[in-house]
């Protein structure tokens, strides 16, 4: 999930600051992600393929391997945190990830504020977006 999680970021993100090193985000995911929240897998061809993190009603973490982006599987994973959290959920983006903010609003999600990023580790300003079934 890790080398997932940083060929992604790198990816999708080159000019945002990693904040913490290669070896500190294995060991986060090894020590606090898997051990302490709901984590899913999609796996092709023997490796993870995507990943998604769910605490509470918070979508902590949605990334995909950079080759399966654009495939449906974001899509299949976003409707499978829509499953486990039908009363709603919500999440952080940055505020340079356009593709991200497109694939949240194409699926329901709403922006519901900005700020200038001194409350993340990146320090790279972020949006806050929502999303509630409809009644």
């Amino acid at each position: 999930m890790a080398e997932t999680w940083l060929r992604s970021f790198k990816a999708a993100l080159p000019t945002v600051r990693l904040a913490h090193g290669d070896d500190e985000v294995r060991d986060w995911f090894a020590a606090v992600v898997v051990p302490h929240h709901e984590t899913w897998i999609a796996v092709a061809e023997g490796a993870v393929a995507g990943l998604l993190v769910l605490d509470g009603e918070e979508l902590e973490q949605l990334y995909l391997e950079p080759s399966w982006r654009g495939k449906g599987l974001g899509d299949r994973l976003i409707a499978l945190a829509k499953q486990q959290r039908p009363d709603g959920l919500g999440l952080w983006t940055f505020q340079v990830n356009a593709p991200a903010q497109r694939f949240y609003e194409r699926h329901g999600f709403t922006a519901v504020e900005r700020t200038d990023g001194l409350r993340n580790e990146e320090h790279e300003p972020d949006i806050r977006y929502v999303w509630r079934a409809e009644e």
